[in-house]
């Protein structure tokens, strides 16, 4: 009998149970290595690449982790395996990685893989200008340069978030 709840509950306890059991058919026996994979890896490898399962060979020790990158970036890659399966060992706290595979696909990828990678954040647009102005008449009084630049950025900010 599956008992009612009533309140609130957080996202993630609702989604858990099925992404663990997804993740599972694919080798992933922490989820971990899928969710946090951008602080696993570092920012520049996740850019790149993505992981798609952990296989174990047959005989073998330690696992084999396949990842999906590009053609174009699959020699960048293939030069930061031993630094990403250092990261990823570490994040299981022993070496549960042996080696790293590399499966390179298109651009916009197959059904299955998908691998059109996040492109680098856009730097944010420069609030118009009778925001900068009322920024900088409002910091004018700020002796110190560099502290002056900074509070007109952050005042900028404000200005703006209020009017929107």
């Amino acid at each position: 009998m599956r008992t009612i709840r009533k309140g609130a509950r957080r996202m993630g306890s609702l989604i858990d149970g099925d992404v663990r059991r997804m993740s599972q058919t694919r080798g992933f026996s922490e989820t971990r290595l899928l969710t946090h994979w951008a602080e696993i890896a570092g920012a520049d490898i996740a850019a790149i690449c993505r992981p798609v399962k952990v296989g174990y060979p047959r005989g073998g020790f330690g696992a084999v982790l396949t990842v999906l990158t590009t053609g174009a970036q699959a020699q960048m890659l293939q030069m930061k395996l031993p630094q990403l399966v250092e990261r990823v060992n570490a994040t299981y706290g022993y070496n549960a990685i042996s080696r790293i595979a590399i499966t390179q696909t298109a651009a916009t990828g197959f059904a299955e893989g998908q691998a059109e990678f996040a492109p680098k954040p856009r730097a944010p647009d420069a609030p118009p200008p009778e925001i900068m102005a009322e920024a900088r008449d409002r910091t004018a009084g700020v002796g110190d340069p560099d502290l002056r630049q900074s509070l007109e950025r952050l005042a900028a900010n404000i200005i703006s978030k209020r009017r929107n």
